[in-house]
């Protein structure tokens, strides 16, 4: 039951961990993006507008869907926790379940760490979209 344990509890961390990277290396390329852009140099608004939006959806899912992978882990330990009390015996060590579950929660937390800058991230790029745009149309007008 120690492999399973350690299998979800670093399983999901190492999902979050990946989901945080890729959010970190959009976000940078993203931001170098919105830095250099020259809204003139475009004729369409729909090419503007693709460029503009390139892998907000990806920040935007990551964002969404890392509090149900820390929910995930935290369900596993918790499950985790309630098969070892129940192979105990009987005998039950309050202190040893506290800790379990104290530990299947950092996973949530970890979600949360991951989703909160995620989602302000997306806000922000949505916004700087918004701005390129109306500068576009104001050029064109």
């Amino acid at each position: 039951m120690e492999n399973i344990k350690l299998a979800v509890d670093y399983g999901a961390l190492g999902i979050l961990l990946f989901m945080s990277i890729l959010v970190v290396g959009y976000a940078l390329e993203r931001w170098f993006f919105f830095r250099a852009i020259n809204v003139k140099q475009y004729a369409s608004k729909n090419k503007l507008e693709r460029d503009l939006s390139k892998n907000l959806t990806l920040i935007s899912l990551i964002g969404s869907n890392a509090p149900y992978v820390g929910l995930l882990g935290t369900v596993g330990g918790i499950m985790v926790v309630f098969y070892d009390i129940g192979m105990s015996g009987g005998a039950l060590d309050t202190s040893k379940v506290i800790v379990g579950l104290a530990l299947a929660l950092k996973v949530t937390a970890a979600g949360l760490i991951v989703a909160i800058p995620s989602t302000m991230i997306y806000g922000a790029f949505l916004r700087k979209l918004d701005v390129a745009m109306s500068e576009w149309e104001d050029e064109v007008a």
